[in-house]
């Protein structure tokens, strides 16, 4: 189950930064999305946003509030949610964590469903305990998510009979209590003890003004999941998961007249306590002037500030809201471009740096502003940032500025808008979930579309210019600084913390816009003719080649209205680097596609391509050299000359490459603080058998690498494009955009120089090998087993493993969560490649407490053993097909499914066809293939352990 708190330092920030509105628009302007209104007066009704008249909402007898939307996306699914407000600002103080632990034991037993079959159920239905039925906990609700098959009505039906045995059916058996403490204790110890949590814990009753939100963070105390008696939680269930603080919301592919038959059926009985409680809303009081607080912590690896300017909380109910609310995004992406602009200096001011207006947390919206800073340079980092505020209020936005942000906002827009009838039906749950919390208003993307349309143009420059100055204060607010105890003494004194800030602007002087008028292409090319087109009616796809040897696989699609994905790749990569050179080799696309292109540094290029709906970058991998993104129909030739032009005018720029060295070297000076970040390097080191190539880089390979190194090799990786292969999914006709790819694609240079990638050997080494780390004072551990060797890659192999990995996660989730209650969550991830040549991994990965570590070894070790002696059981072969049919079925109507399988398919020399037998191949998967696969892949001959245990003491 998820704890929907992210509190540490960096997290809280840019969830305060980032909070949504209108969760059926994909792609908003710009992240904050709360609404502050000009003024606070009484609104005229007709000022009221109104509701979107696609979705049912209903309230039976008894409260319960009910949403309902037919949605077609994806087919044969539906959505159905249950959200309670009520969360762990309701407990009591012998309460505190049972909110999160109520929402636990909702999956350990119900009227209905007794112990662990509801989740045993939804199993054999297709839906992945985890990654499709979960809930969360958070400080005002809790939410639980079933996403269930529509096309086979008795599950269906029962989706909602789970829903209401959530709502009032929950058991609290007594034993099922006592086995889940562990493992909510578990998941603690996941999530916590570590810089963050105890960072954490010095600095939330400072932002938080010693509140009730202070008081009750969602995973409660130790003592008290530990020694709780059954009638405490019964008790916070009876007062708080009652009808009249309780929604269904039900959004897909199904009858809504039935779904309200349903609803009413289901929930009706439920009632509400005799005597209720009041649903109490917290705040969090203001604090007058400004609270400081500096906080260290030996393994915390960054140096970083946030300055919170905390507001009243408002939510956009009316279209003076939604116009206050367009503001806002404005300002927030306007200012944020700028903070961007100087990450692309030579030495830029800090390693992050972002403000943002939004909503926060009690009631209240929030003027936040975060610099991390490299080791010994705080000052500088803060100042930087505020001092873009500040040049903001002092001077404002320009014009240019603005009408590119407008533009930005009409694009996003406008997609949302032309996708509307292709938009996820988890999308309207998350509105009408705040909708329901909060109040926030449901007006439609339609209504929503129009009325940026109409109304954006009405804001004006003095409009955005006076909200810096509403934003900033030195009232309630709240600086936070948190570093390494190794910086303790090079930290500033509050007295000082607050003049760097109140000076920071002093000298700032107006921004200058600079942009360019040139054309992206000032000459177009003469390309190439098509001379092959193969058509595969089987999947619909055509296969073209081009004069100069591109060859490009198109697939039209109607999945989506908005978009083409575009790939493209070629065999090399940075495997054809020696080993002097690669780590240039390595950092090449990473400058490069910072650098802009042709005479465009990247700050006048993302001005070149504001009101563009285009993304178009290269990479090189270990083994390919290409391109990926993504673009409109609109704005499909747009794209194609960005291809172009990183082929042939691909523009090196000397502070872009110091830039990326100063962070990443500045990175790496406290890494070694972090014990997850010191277990992953020895993971990579192990798992590669100590090849550079694949661990984090040092300083002296970094002094080693250039400019001119890397620019070379990124110039030799791009200079034949004879060996390319392109796939473009989407919304196209095929002959309607081929004389676009005759002209760009089939102009790229061609040498025919028939390069291919070097096969480096790098993979884990044969044999038994146990590496132990002991980093950290958390008692917490972390453990990988690594099962690996030769693969043939194939179809039937690859489903083998496939079964063999999920049969596994299913039999560990049984055993180490369930019947041991000594790990949360439990995994295991089977990878397998061709390329550069066959071969498998299967880790197992879980975090437990030191004292069991050894327990959880060997209890993995024998349901790997019971599956070598017998294979899997029938049950769990039928979850998994049920899974993987369902998740095909789905994956064949996405555009980025196919995208990355044309690809794959390509790349590995396989008949794509092949995915249209999937389904039908799942009858392969049996009892002793499973236990085939088992023994010839997880033999144990090559068996590497990594184990993450605390510093010795």
């Amino acid at each position: 189950m998820k704890l929907n708190l992210k509190l540490s330092a960096l997290a809280l920030a840019l969830i305060i930064t980032s909070a949504g509105a209108f969760a059926q628009v994909k792609k908003k302007p710009a992240p904050s999305s709360k609404g502050k209104p000009v003024v606070a007066q009484a609104k005229a009704k007709a000022d009221v946003l109104p509701v979107d008249d696609q979705v049912i909402i209903g309230k039976l007898p008894n409260g319960l509030t009910y949403y309902i939307r037919q949605n077609v996306e994806p087919k044969n699914k539906a959505e159905l949610y249950l959200v309670n407000k009520a969360g762990s600002v309701l407990e009591a103080d012998d309460q505190q964590g049972l909110a999160h632990f109520t929402e636990h034991m909702a999956f350990n037993g119900t009227r209905d469903f007794p112990k662990n079959e509801m989740v045993d159920y939804l199993q054999k239905s297709g839906v992945k305990f985890g990654a499709d039925l979960n809930a969360y906990t958070s400080f005002n609700e809790t939410v639980y998510q079933l996403p269930i098959p529509s096309d086979t009505v008795k599950i269906f039906e029962n989706g909602f009979k789970i829903l209401a045995n959530w709502a009032g059916y929950v058991s609290f058996d007594p034993a099922e209590i006592d086995k889940e403490r562990g493992v909510v204790l578990e998941e603690e110890r996941l999530r916590g003890k570590n810089a963050q949590e105890r960072l954490q814990n010095q600095t939330l009753p400072v932002l938080l003004n010693n509140s009730r939100y202070a008081l009750r963070l969602p995973i409660g105390k130790d003592d008290v999941l530990k020694n709780f008696k059954p009638e405490t939680i019964k008790s916070f269930y009876h007062d708080w998961y009652r009808p009249d603080l309780q929604a269904v919301i039900a959004v897909g592919d199904f009858d809504p007249k039935r779904v309200e038959q349903l609803i009413k059926q289901n929930f009706s009985q439920l009632q509400n306590p005799p005597a209720e409680k009041p649903r109490v809303k917290y705040t969090v009081p203001a604090t007058p002037g400004t609270a400081v607080k500096i906080a260290t912590d030996a393994e915390f690896p960054y140096t970083l500030a946030q300055i919170i300017v905390k507001h009243p909380g408002t939510t956009t109910k009316t279209t003076t809201d939604y116009m206050q609310q367009i503001r806002e995004q404005l300002f927030n992406q306007m200012l944020n471009a700028r903070l961007g602009e100087l990450l692309q200096k030579a030495t830029p001011p800090f390693l992050f740096g972002r403000s943002s207006y939004g909503g926060f947390l009690g009631e209240q919206d929030a003027f936040t502003s975060i610099a991390v800073a490299r080791p010994g340079e705080l000052e500088g980092a803060i100042k930087a940032v505020v001092a873009e505020t500040e040049r903001a209020r002092k001077f404002g936005f320009t014009l240019t500025e603005l009408e590119r942000a407008k533009q930005d906002a009409l694009v996003q827009m406008g997609n949302a808008f032309r996708e509307r009838n292709k938009t996820r039906s988890v999308n309207f749950v998350r509105e009408y979930q705040q909708h329901f919390l909060t109040g926030e208003a449901i007006p439609g993307i339609e209504y929503e579309y129009n009325f940026y349309v109409n109304n954006i143009g009405k804001i004006t420059l003095a409009e955005m210019n006076a909200l810096a100055g509403k934003f900033i204060s030195d009232q309630n607010r709240v600086v936070i600084v948190e570093a390494p105890d190794k910086e303790k003494d090079k930290l500033p004194a509050e007295k000082t913390l607050l003049q760097w800030i109140s000076t920071a602007g002093q000298n700032v002087t107006a921004y200058v816009d600079n942009v360019s008028s040139d054309p992206l292409i000032s000459k177009l090319p003469d390309g190439s003719k098509v001379t092959n087109q193969v058509a595969d009616d089987a999947i619909g796809t055509t296969t073209l080649t081009l004069g100069n040897g591109v060859k490009v696989i198109l697939k039209p699609t109607e999945f989506r209205n908005d978009q083409i994905l575009i790939n493209g790749y070629a065999f090399g990569g940075t495997s054809l680097a020696n080993d002097d050179d690669f780590t240039s080799a390595n950092l090449a696309t990473a400058i490069i596609s910072n650098s802009g292109i042709a005479q465009f540094n990247q700050g006048q290029l993302d001005k070149k391509l504001a009101g563009k709906n285009v993304n178009i970058s290269p990479y090189i991998s270990e083994f390919t050299q290409g391109i990926s993104g993504s673009t409109s129909p609109a704005d499909f030739e747009t794209a194609l000359q960005l291809i172009y032009l990183y082929f042939t005018q691909p523009r090196k720029d000397k502070d872009i490459w110091q830039s990326q060295i100063d962070q990443t070297r500045s990175l790496l000076t406290n890494r070694g603080l972090d014990p997850v970040s010191v277990f992953q390097d020895t993971v990579a080191a192990v798992l590669s058998n100590y090849n550079f190539r694949a661990m984090v880089t040092t300083p002296a390979r970094l002094n080693a690498a250039s400019l001119d190194k890397a620019y070379s090799f990124y110039k030799s990786r791009f200079a034949d494009a004879s060996g390319f292969t392109f796939t473009l999914v989407g919304n196209f006709n095929v002959e309607t955009i081929k004389p676009y790819l005759e002209h760009y694609l089939g102009a790229l240079p061609s040498t025919n120089s028939n390069e291919t990638y070097k096969n480096l050997d790098i993979h884990p080494a044969a044999g038994l090998i146990n590496t132990t780390v002991n980093k950290g004072v958390g008692e917490k551990s972390s453990v990988q087993l690594v099962f690996s060797g030769e693969f043939d890659y194939n179809e039937a192999n690859n489903l083998q493993m496939d079964a063999l990995e999920e049969v596994l996660n299913i039999k560990l989730i049984e055993r180490l969560r369930e019947q041991e209650s000594g790990v949360y969550a439990p995994g295991v991830r089977a990878g397998y490649h061709k390329t550069p040549s066959g071969r498998y991994t299967i880790s197992v990965y879980f975090g437990c407490a030191p004292e069991n570590v050894d327990k959880m070894v060997n209890a993995t070790l024998e349901e790997i053993a019971k599956i070598k002696q017998n294979g899997a059981l029938p049950a769990d072969i039928q979850k998994f097909v049920a899974k993987e049919a369902r998740s095909t079925q789905e994956q064949l109507k996405e555009n980025i499914f196919w995208a990355g399988y044309l690809a794959s398919s390509s790349q590995n020399k396989e008949n794509p066809d092949q995915i249209l037998s999937h389904v039908n191949n799942l009858e392969q998967v049996t009892v002793q293939s499973t236990k085939d696969a088992a023994n010839k892949y997880l033999s144990g001959k090559n068996l590497i352990k990594l184990i993450l245990m605390p510093e010795k003491k």
